[in-house]
C-alpha cells in the first residue's frame, strides 16, 4: 500500500513542499494529495499590488503540478484528527499516514472593535480585490489610512499612493513607522512617504474601527473613507483544536526538521509551524522563513521514508525588502536572527532587487529542487507579509 501524504495549503510553504517531496519520493512508493482552498497559486507578497489595480499572472496549481504526481484538491479544511489522522474536508473525510500542515494566516484584529466590520485588508487574493473595488468607488480626495507601520503596512500605503494619486493616503502605527529599520533606511522611508503625499501618524494606538475612521487610544481620532488594517497576523484555529501541541498563538510547535514535537506523524512549515532559526529565535511569519522551511520538512520526510540520513539545518535571514511603489524600494541586510544591519540599497535599483526576489519566489514553487540548500546554514530573504527566497550561506 502506498504512503499516503497529505500536504494541507498550497501557499509559499505547502506548494514548496508537495512539490519538492514529488521530486524526491517515487510515486509508486507514495500518494501526495496538496489541499487549497483556491485552484491556483497565490502570491501573496504581492496582494498590495492586487489591491491598488495592478493584474497578477493566473497560476492554476493543476497546471503547476501537472506530470508530478501530486493530486491537487480545491476544498476547505474544516477539521483535523491526528489521533484517527484524517483531515475532514466539509464532510469528506480524508486519511493520510504522513501530514504537512501548511494553512497560514489570517489578519489579526487584536480585539479592537470594527476591524472586521469596517476594515479591508490583503491578507489574501479575495481580501485584495474587495479592496480594489473600494478604491475605485472613492471619489477623488478621498482617504484611504493604511494601520499597521510594518513590511505590509508600507508597501501597501505607498502601492496605493502612487497607483491612485487623486486619493489621500495616511500610514498609521503604534510606534514610528518603519521604526526598526536602520537609520539610512528610515531615512530614505520618510523621503518616499513625503513624495507620495502619505501622511504619517506615529505613535497613534488604534482602539477603534469605525465606518469613517478610526479612533485612537489618546482619544482622537483619524477620519477616512477607507481603513485597511495590516496590523498582524494569526493563524487558523484548526491546529489548536486538535491534541497538537501548539503555542499560545495556536502554531504547531515542531522540531528543527519541522516536525510536530507531539505529534511524529504531523509536520508544520510556514505561518502554521512556531520554529527555532538562528540565534535560537522563533521564525517569523513569512515567506521568507516559509520557503527553507518548506524544503527542509521534505527532505526530512523524504530522508526518514527512505531510510537515509535525516538532513540538519539552522534557518537564519539575510535582508529585509521593501517595495515603495514599482520604481522605488529599500533592501536592509540584516543578520541571521533577523537584526537590521548599517548596509542599505535603495531606490531603482532595490526596486529591481526586491522584483527579482517575488518572481523568485513564486519561480521555486514550480522549480522545488532548483534552489536547494546545501550547507547547514540557510538564510531566507525577507520581505511584506512574507516573501521571497532562500540562499544558502557559509
Amino acid at each position: 500500500m502506498k504512503h499516503r501524504i497529505v500536504v494541507l495549503g498550497a501557499g509559499y510553504a505547502g506548494a514548496n513542499t508537495a512539490g519538492r517531496l514529488a521530486k524526491r519520493l517515487h510515486r509508486d512508493e507514495v500518494e501526495i494529495t496538496l489541499v487549497n482552498g483556491d485552484p491556483e497559486f497565490v502570491e501573496r507578497v504581492r496582494m498590495h499590488q492586487l489591491a491598488s489595480g495592478q493584474d497578477l499572472r493566473p497560476r492554476p496549481l493543476s497546471d503547476l503540478f501537472a506530470g508530478t504526481g501530486v493530486q491537487v484538491r480545491t476544498a476547505r479544511v474544516t477539521a483535523v484528527d491526528v489521533e484517527a489522522k484524517t483531515v475532514d474536508l466539509g464532510g469528506e473525510i480524508l486519511a493520510y499516514d504522513t501530514l504537512v500542515y501548511a494553512l497560514g494566516s489570517v489578519i489579526a484584529d487584536h480585539g479592537v472593535p470594527g476591524v472586521a466590520e469596517h476594515a479591508y485588508d490583503v491578507a489574501g487574493k479575495q481580501a485584495a480585490l474587495r479592496l480594489r473595488a473600494r478604491l475605485g468607488e472613492v471619489e477623488p480626495g478621498g482617504t484611504v489610512l493604511i494601520v499597521g507601520g510594518g513590511l505590509t503596512g508600507i508597501e501597501a500605503a505607498t502601492e496605493i499612493a502612487e497607483a491612485h494619486p487623486d486619493l489621500e493616503v495616511a500610514i498609521a502605527a503604534r510606534g514610528r513607522v518603519g521604526g526598526w529599520l536602520s537609520d539610512k533606511a528610515q531615512r530614505h522611508l520618510r523621503g518616499a512617504l513625503d513624495r507620495l503625499g502619505i501622511a504619517v501618524h506615529d505613535h497613534a494606538d488604534i482602539t477603534r474601527v469605525e465606518a469613517n475612521g478610526v479612533v485612537t487610544g489618546a482619544g482622537g481620532s483619524i477620519r477616512a473613507q477607507v481603513t485597511v488594517w495590516t496590523a498582524g497576523f494569526t493563524v487558523h484555529p484548526i491546529a489548536a483544536a486538535t491534541t497538537l501541541e501548539v503555542s499560545d498563538g495556536g502554531r504547531i510547535v515542531v522540531d528543527a526538521g519541522m516536525r510536530s514535537v507531539s505529534h511524529p506523524d504531523v509536520y508544520a512549515v510556514g505561518d502554521a509551524a512556531l520554529a527555532e532559526g538562528a540565534g535560537g529565535r522563533p521564525l517569523r511569519m513569512s515567506c521568507a522563513s516559509a520557503n527553507p522551511m518548506a524544503w527542509l520538512a521534505a527532505d526530512v520526510i523524504a530522508a526518514r521514508l527512505t531510510g537515509r540520513e535525516v538532513p540538519r539545518s539552522t534557518i537564519g535571514y539575510s535582508v529585509q525588502c521593501i517595495s515603495l511603489g514599482r520604481r522605488d524600494a529599500i533592501i536592509q541586510r540584516v543578520t541571521p536572527d533577523d537584526q537590521v544591519t548599517s548596509t542599505v540599497i535603495t531606490g531603482r535599483a532595490a526596486a529591481r532587487i526586491k522584483e527579482m526576489i517575488c518572481a523568485g519566489a513564486a519561480w521555486s514553487v514550480s522549480h522545488p529542487t532548483m534552489m536547494m540548500p546545501s550547507r547547514r546554514r540557510h538564510l531566507a530573504v525577507t520581505g511584506a507579509g512574507g516573501t521571497a527566497r532562500a540562499v544558502p550561506c557559509r
